[in-house]
């Protein structure tokens, strides 16, 4: 009795080149390969690919959930007085907030006008302070 041979990806993708080529059967190593061999391949493929996308899109969902949280917990330290960065990540607790990830949070709410900015001076230095409420234009 003979032993099948599983045919591998490499085989398929070389029979597809050569079924394109002269749209018969293709005889790779000991393995004949076929057209609904490499559609049967393909589908597989695609199927798995789908699977992965799906991970990857749920990951990402659970990452912007996480985004979120922080972001109403910035939200929620703010007040009408003005706070540096600094000030901010003191208040909230968790060893995964930096000043990067507070500062798009904030350049979020900002833009969602649910937060305003300005520069404020802090030991001689100049430095963004942050604030619930839209921008207020300065009066000239």
């Amino acid at each position: 009795m003979a032993t099948v041979k599983k045919i591998t990806k490499k085989e398929v993708l070389n029979a597809i080149y050569e079924i394109v080529k002269d749209g018969d059967e293709v005889v790779i190593g000991d393995v004949a390969v076929t057209a609904d061999d490499i559609r049967d391949y393909v589908d597989t493929t695609i199927a798995q690919l789908n699977a992965k996308n799906e991970k990857a899109k749920e990951r990402a969902a659970e990452k912007r959930a996480e985004s979120d949280e922080l972001r109403a917990t910035i939200k929620a330290v703010l007040t009408d007085e003005y706070q540096t960065i600094a000030d901010i990540i003191a208040q909230i607790d968790g060893e995964d907030v930096t000043p990067s990830k507070v500062t798009a949070r904030l350049t979020a709410l900002i833009k969602a006008g649910e937060a305003n900015k300005k520069e404020v001076k802090v030991n001689g230095k100049a430095r963004m302070a942050y604030a619930l409420g839209a921008a207020v234009a300065d009066a000239e």
